[in-house]
């Protein structure tokens, strides 16, 4: 997510004051769209009604109710539901932001410092102020305990202290300019420093956080169900960026193994909208007398969603993947227009990009600007960088799959991998033998004629499908060979890129730098994405590195779909203006009501685990 270097802030903010820029909105290169004093936000109907119960399905168990933390399951509604952020980000525009806890927001004139006013009516759970003690408090349990998860060191690394200098006051101080640090900065949790007496971060683990969120957790049952409630003591609930969001009076997460389990539970009616990420069970699992008679109702939801890059990651920590000829013989031996076919109904487009759905992809050939970029870097750069930007293989034809396959094999033999009888081995004599790990079983169905098509190249491919908790672990500690890895990108990409792709991240345990990309060039071309001046700045540097991770075949491309696949009871109402950016369950828990109560009551709440 990013926003304006200072120097333009004149035109994002709504105000300029005498010592310094202040608002209490701001946005990323434009005028923010909401101006001051409106009611709500385009995508809500600020007249739903409150009440009634919604039940989500959650994957896997949980053993911690901390989200903050690298260590442990974590519970899926804490952090969603019980913290309010300094702004609240619109859904309808690129990057805007507007005042929730603090109600004045002042960039100094150096750009090296922004200061949050908080809003004096600010309440936690507990009943407590929101002070610029908890602000500090927070950041600093975020960015300096060791125990918490690093992306948060990594998101926020040129802050360099927070300052309290009054009670509703809270100063960030940066290394230096930064071009959107004020705006992501906004984005810090907040909680009260009383939240575990103390303790270290790791130490909070089934101890509820106390949040300054329109939800408090009434109740858990590890590993099963945990139930929140909202706050009839919400203080934010009828201000702009909160009216007519989080209707429900509970919001119940029920835990399940896997994606079978949760199809075959919704249809009994045990939890009530289920979105839906695989193509064959949207095809031919939604069906039945319930989804006849409308009582389920099966819909698709149109999203402007950049949707970054998914593929089969491949390890650069393992031997066989540092060389870049094996990692594109990989990429030429998946056959995405067979299984988009066969096995996704048609219904997906190939992922080319990293930008993939929106403007920031590179397209054609480099621009005389993105040249500008590469050229000091030729020599280190692979020629493709300066061609056209690289596409993924077309195999929609058995022509086409063999002549592909032919490249990969000379490729493989070229990166000192023969063929010894019907497989191939490296200097050595050691077999290319690879695994593929993950946690759905869905993937093995994916993987299977993938592998087919290695089998033919001479590499064995296995897939080791473990349980969730234990494919976390792995993923946190680089434990695997090739693996299903998300980039989900902004319009406004900027300080998460260093974590995505620094070098600094890559032994990084936990870190979203799954590949283990450590480059050079990418490390430059990052810092473009902090110290840009203007938004054609930040598309140019986008299509720069666009270029470079491209022709680097770090990834399998896979696939992605430009709207949501949603189904749900016939008993819910949403707004008729849809968001452009937007996450499917987190717009249903936002922004969704009750129309009429459930038929049965699946809450069996013992009481175990009770938050209080």
């Amino acid at each position: 997510m990013r926003l304006l270097p200072a120097v333009l802030m004149t035109v994002a903010l709504a105000c300029v004051a005498p010592a310094a820029m202040a608002s209490s909105s701001v946005a990323l290169g434009y005028t923010p769209k909401y101006p001051a004093g409106f009611r709500q936000f385009d995508y809500v109907n600020g007249d739903a009604p409150r009440g009634g119960r919604l039940r989500l399905p959650a994957l896997g168990s949980f053993d911690t109710l901390n989200p903050f933390t690298l260590k442990g399951d974590k519970e899926a509604g804490v952090a969603a539901l019980m913290f309010d952020t300094l702004a609240e980000k619109s859904l309808d525009e690129p990057f805007s932001l507007y005042g929730l806890l603090a109600d004045d927001m002042r960039l100094a004139p150096n750009g090296k410092s922004v200061t949050f006013h908080l809003n004096p009516r600010a309440r936690f759970s507990n009943g407590d102020p929101v002070l610029a003690a908890d602000v500090v408090a927070s950041f600093n349990a975020l960015t300096r305990d060791k125990s918490a998860h690093p992306r948060y060191r990594f998101y926020w690394a040129d802050i360099t202290r927070a300052v309290a200098v009054g009670p509703l006051t809270v100063r960030f101080d940066f290394r230096e300019r930064n071009a959107e640090l004020h705006m992501i900065i906004a984005e810090l949790p907040i909680f009260s420093r009383k939240w575990g007496n103390g303790k270290p971060l790791g130490e909070r683990t089934l101890i509820a956080p106390i949040g300054s969120g329109p939800y408090r957790l009434k109740s858990y049952q590890l590993g099963r169900q945990s139930v929140f409630e909202r706050r009839d003591d919400y203080w934010a609930r009828d201000l702009p960026v909160r009216r007519g969001m989080f209707n429900f009076d509970q919001v119940v997460f029920r835990y399940l193994r896997d994606d079978t389990v949760r199809l075959e539970s919704f249809k009994a009616g045990e939890y009530d909208v289920s979105s839906e990420n695989i193509a064959k069970q949207w095809a031919r699992g939604y069906r039945g007398e319930r989804f006849d008679d409308g009582r389920i109702v099966k819909a698709t939801f149109p999203h402007q969603n950049p949707q970054g890059m998914q593929g089969f990651a491949m390890n650069l920590r393992r031997a066989p993947f540092q060389d870049r000829r094996v990692r594109e013989a990989m990429v030429l031996a998946f056959d995405f227009e067979w299984a988009n076919h066969k096995l996704f109904y048609d219904q997906y487009s190939r992922s080319n990009s990293y930008f993939s759905n929106s403007e920031l992809a590179a397209q054609g050939m480099p621009s005389a600007a993105e040249l500008k970029l590469l050229e000091p870097y030729r020599g280190q750069l692979p020629p493709a960088v300066f061609g056209p930007a690289v596409m993924a293989p077309d195999n929609g034809s058995p022509a086409a799959l063999r002549a592909n396959l032919r490249r990969a094999a000379a490729l493989l033999t070229e990166a000192g991998y023969p063929m010894r009888g019907a497989q191939r081995v490296d200097a050595r004599g050691r077999p290319l033998e690879l695994e593929f790990l993950t946690f759905s079983k869905a993937y093995e169905r994916i993987i299977a004629p993938y592998a087919r098509n290695l089998a033919r190249l001479g590499i064995l491919l296995s897939v080791r499908t473990v349980d969730p908790a234990i494919y976390q672990q792995r993923s946190d500690d680089f434990d695997f060979d090739m693996t299903v890895a998300v980039y989900p990108m902004s319009l406004s990409p900027g300080n998460e890129m260093f974590e995505f792709f620094g070098s600094k991240t890559a032994e990084s345990r936990g870190s979203t730098n799954t590949v283990g990309l450590k480059s050079p060039v990418v490390d430059h071309l990052l810092g473009e994405f902090t110290r840009f001046q203007n938004r054609e700045q930040l598309v140019t540097a986008s299509h720069a590195l666009d270029r470079v991770l491209r022709a680097d075949y770090l990834m399998v491309p896979n696939w992605h779909l430009a709207r949501h696949r949603i189904a749900y009871w016939n008993r819910f109402g949403y707004p008729k203006t849809l968001p452009r950016y937007y996450q499917p369950l987190d717009w249903v828990i936002r922004t969704w009501w009750e129309v009429r109560p459930a038929t049965r009551d699946a809450d069996a709440d013992d009481g175990a685990g009770r938050a209080g």
